[in-house]
């Protein structure tokens, strides 16, 4: 039998522009966000190969007594690139030049790693126990698991923005449509 999933999404923690290592900033962040998941429940973390993210999780992970999990698909990537013909005419020309303008290493696989992170993160969860789960991530995967939970456009991921270790929460029950409980939600920066 299905159980809900409570999925805890976060921006990773302030870093630096030029080598991704977290700022003193950031590692306060972190910090602050590991205690916010630990009041959750939160057990289960997850985490993307940037540094930025790793080093986020590791500072998350000593807060909730969990083990960071890399994974792929919580990477910084374009998780949709829209097509001029779903794009309303008045935003058209600045959602496709923003789109082109980032790395093609973050274009090419990102709707495929988009995909599997769906697959992977979202949903119910098998067995009895309800299951609360974080992500350490980027902006552009928060914002597309938003729109694909309110069944908003696929592009509409460019539009939002989402804090430095800012929480966003997503709830999965079962037989039902999900819910967004959260959006860039940093009470706990303080």
């Amino acid at each position: 039998m299905p159980a809900t999933r409570h999925l805890y999404l976060a921006r990773h923690a302030e870093a630096e522009h030029e080598n991704g290592s977290l700022t003193g900033k950031g590692r306060h962040q972190a910090v602050a966000l590991g205690r916010r998941l630990r009041r959750a429940g939160v057990d289960r973390l997850h985490h993307g190969p940037l540094a930025r993210t790793a080093q986020t999780a590791r500072l998350v992970a000593r807060e909730l007594g969990a083990t960071p999990v890399r994974a792929p698909e919580a990477g910084d990537y374009a998780p949709h690139l829209p097509l001029r013909a779903e794009l309303p005419q008045e935003h058209a020309d600045g959602v496709l030049d923003f789109v082109a303008s980032l790395p093609e290493h973050e274009r090419l696989p990102g709707p495929a790693l988009a995909h599997r992170a769906l697959e992977r993160f979202t949903g119910p969860v098998e067995g009895e126990h309800e299951r609360h789960e974080a992500v350490i991530t980027h902006s552009y995967l928060v914002g597309w698991l938003v729109c694909v939970a309110l069944v908003a456009p696929a592009w509409r991921w460019t539009t939002l923005a989402p804090a430095n270790a800012a929480l966003t929460v997503l709830r999965y029950p079962p037989g039902r449509p999900a819910s967004v409980l959260a959006f860039n939600d940093t009470a706990h920066l303080g």
